[in-house]
């Protein structure tokens, strides 16, 4: 695992030396082994490295073709390396190190783009032509790992991470305010342009051409479902058998020791189960309702492998949020980043590479959310128009249960689900901002075009269609990839696998979501390895008490603080949030997740464009 950056511009080739070394070393993080740069007339690359595979001084990067005129620098692992590399020997490569990065570069020798495609595992790198002047890029299938650039004028840049872009001359730092409100609403940066003006990410499944100030992006890599009718218990062998081998490719492909990460749920546990690795490490809260570490304990003692805790603190969590959104590098307002920060920091007093459970619950339909009562379904199909007077009726009355469901059930199903993790209307963000800042930007300017790929499928599978373009991406795997890094620890996430996809996208949904139990087959299969108790067990996420924290007046006065700090006004209207979080302490109603959406983009801003 790694850290890349780079940059296309005029400026003399020793100032790009000395430019290109602050860039790499802003993420050293990412890479403390080892660091390596090439510079030209017109390019510069630089990388950092973590060293897992062929942990000798070989396999830094830059790596050269034999005759010199192509280069790579990646960051990732790629799985199935050793059976590509018999394919290129046999083909006349020849190879002077034992790294995945070199069947890279001779992978896109030999195939061009069709490499992308070939590539089993995790993600980003730049393949640089000297002949051509030509540079080549791109990102794994599901944005495992992040790729972001820049492009004002004739200036391109490149990195792993945003932060890296602060060193050079050229790059203008400015917020880019139009992401504030879908932010406000999804708790993550939706937008391919991010919070900072002209910095963008490379979508998953894309790649990048970019020659003479010219920039081409095309995808390679596509979702899409394929529902094939077969005996359950054929699919059930079938992908048991691909799960075990995805299990053990993510875990062997490794010079270095793996350890795993371990929750209380079904995910993890099952990866642990089939990998038995010698380590597994596990974090809480200790508070009722906030602590799943004594499911992991129980059952590394059932399983004879060492379980590794940390239980947080209050003062922890609020002491390391900018250190978090300084890794971030967006505002990112999921509460679980912060225990995964701390999670990676234990991890990495032990083990380099650590398994996860993640991308599980949108490849097998995992989330409370798509398993929908019967009543509801039966409702949903009433005509919308009567569907939105009913919530239009109901609205203006004192709270009830079942009014919030009326009311959203009254939009059309592109508004209804945007994802896992919303927690505010269009209306009630453009309220919480600044006159100057209220759009008229729709939820359903972001998910329809989506949604619309995906109509004549069934409810559950819209769903998932949007979770594994949104939520995925941009929340749980940017969280996933900054967190671990920060640590210096790389993650992996063998549930989250192409091949394996390529199978499950064909499982007929009544055998994911049936029995009012979602992920069903895969808790079949969880269910041979693990416990009943833990198979089961219905999907928590990771919870975290800062709503609780919010109504102490310890915490509720250092959010005040910042709340009411000079520069707020340019974003918010502070009348408005300041009463917000007085609601919520004063009890008399629950904002805590609004507030933390608000409360992380402020932290975010005094990091990058207060304190610089």
């Amino acid at each position: 695992m790694c850290g890349i950056v780079g940059f296309v511009d005029n400026i003399k080739k020793k100032e790009k030396k000395e430019i290109i070394k602050k860039m790499a070393d802003r993420i050293a993080h990412r890479g403390p082994d080892a660091e390596g740069f090439f510079v030209d007339d017109s390019v510069a690359l630089g990388h950092r490295r973590l060293s897992i595979i062929d942990l000798s001084k070989s396999g830094s990067q830059p790596i050269f073709t034999q005759d010199k005129s192509k280069m790579i620098v990646f960051n990732g692992e790629i799985y199935n390396y050793q059976e590509l590399k018999k394919d290129l020997v046999k083909k006349g490569y020849i190879f002077k190190t034992k790294t995945d990065t070199e069947v890279i570069l001779y992978g896109y020798c030999e195939y061009k783009e069709k490499i992308f495609e070939k590539l089993r595992g995790m993600f980003a790198f730049v393949i640089y032509d000297k002949n051509t002047n030509e540079i080549v890029g791109a990102r794994d299938h599901f944005g495992i790992k992040p790729f972001y650039y820049y492009k004002n004028g004739n200036e391109f840049l490149f990195a792993s991470e945003i932060k890296s872009f602060l060193e050079h001359p050229n790059f203008k730092k400015e917020v880019n305010t139009a992401a504030l409100k879908m932010f406000l609403i999804f708790q993550y940066s939706v937008h391919e342009e991010t919070f900072f003006k002209n910095v963008f990410k490379l979508k998953p499944g894309h790649f990048f051409k970019y020659k003479n100030g010219k920039m081409t992006i095309k995808e390679y890599f596509s979702i899409n479902y394929d529902k094939t009718n077969k005996p359950y218990d054929i699919y059930k062998k079938e992908l048991q058998d691909i799960l075990e081998e995805s299990i053990r490719y993510h875990q062997t492909t490794s010079d270095v020791e793996v350890g795993s990460y371990l929750s209380g749920g079904v995910d993890s546990s099952y990866v642990v189960s089939v990998a038995k690795p010698d380590k597994t490490f596990s974090v809480g809260f200790d508070l009722p309702g906030f602590d799943e570490t004594m499911f992991a304990k129980d059952l590394s003692n059932l399983l004879h492998i060492k379980n590794y805790q940390k239980k947080i603190t209050s003062d922890e969590f609020f002491d390391i949020l900018p250190t978090i959104m300084y890794h971030t590098d967006e505002p990112h307002a999921n509460l679980s980043t912060v225990p995964l920060y701390f999670l990676s920091g234990l991890a990495h007093e032990k083990v380099k590479v650590v398994l996860s459970g993640e991308g599980s619950d949108e490849m097998f339909a995992g989330y409370n959310e798509y398993l929908e009562p019967r009543l509801l379904k039966i409702y949903a199909k009433l005509p919308l128009g009567f569907r939105k007077l009913v919530g239009k009726i109901v609205s203006p009355f004192p709270h009830f249960p079942g009014q919030n469901t009326l009311k959203l059930y009254g939009k059309p199903f592109y508004e209804r689900y945007i994802g896992h993790g919303s927690y505010m209307s269009e209306k009630e963000a453009n309220e919480l901002l600044n006159e100057k800042l209220r759009t008229n930007e729709t939820i359903g300017d972001v998910i329809k075009p989506y949604y619309d790929k995906v109509k004549h499928m069934d409810d559950v599978t819209k769903k998932m269609y949007i979770d594994m373009h949104f939520w995925l991406p941009q929340d749980i795997l940017l969280k996933a990839d900054k967190m671990t890094m920060a640590n210096s620890i790389e993650l992996r996430v063998p549930l989250l696998d192409h091949v394996l996809f390529s199978y499950s996208k064909q499982i007929p949904t009544k055998y994911l979501v049936c029995k009012k139990q979602t992920k069903y087959i895969f808790r079949e299969i969880a269910n041979k390895q693990i416990p009943d108790e833990w198979s089961k067990r219905r999907k928590l996420g990771f919870p975290v008490p800062f709503s609780k924290w919010a109504r102490e007046e310890k915490y509720y006065k250092k959010i005040k603080e910042v709340f009411n700090r000079n520069y707020v006004a340019d974003f918010f209207d502070i009348t408005v949030i300041n009463n917000l979080l007085d609601d919520h302490f004063n009890n008399i109603k629950n904002n805590g997740r609004k507030i933390y959406n608000i409360y992380t983009f402020l932290i975010w801003y005094d990091v990058f464009f207060v304190k610089n």
